[in-house]
């Protein structure tokens, strides 16, 4: 979407059903092979009694949703706030919301709100500062 497509309360969605793969997967590509994510055994003896994803996995959810859907291509992330208030475990489903919060149309910014719940908890709270493209002159 071009920034004039955008309003005040606009938002888009997605689920996503995380599997020990995709924490496998992002630990592989992240780099972050801390055992709370990857060892059940290590996992048990911690407060959250098991595996969890990375946090940042469930956030990954959020850039998916500006960079396809809302705003969508060739948007720019410029900033991003997260909170991480609960975990998320190996077959729960991730519902992830971006709400648009502010447009300053003069410099093509954009800020949404974002969020991850699991069920009626939320996981992720933050809120996402953007470059949206400009309509190319001439088109309409």
């Amino acid at each position: 979407m071009f920034i004039d497509q955008l309003s005040v309360g606009q938002s888009a969605e997605t689920l996503k059903t995380v599997t020990q793969d995709d924490i496998t997967g992002f630990a592989r590509i992240s780099g972050d092979h801390n055992p709370v994510h990857l060892d059940a055994a290590f996992a048990a003896a911690t407060p959250f009694k098991g595996v969890i994803a990375h946090g940042m996995l469930s956030a990954s959810f959020i850039s998916a949703i500006l960079g396809t859907t809302l705003p969508g291509e060739g948007t720019i992330y410029l900033g991003q706030t997260l909170k991480f208030l609960a975990p998320v475990r190996p077959g729960e489903t991730v519902r992830t919301v971006v709400t648009v919060k502010d447009i300053v149309a003069a410099k093509r910014r954009v800020v949404c709100t974002t969020a991850c719940y699991v069920g009626d908890t939320q996981v992720i709270d933050g809120e996402a500062t953007l470059l949206v493209p400009a309509r190319p002159v001439g088109t309409a």
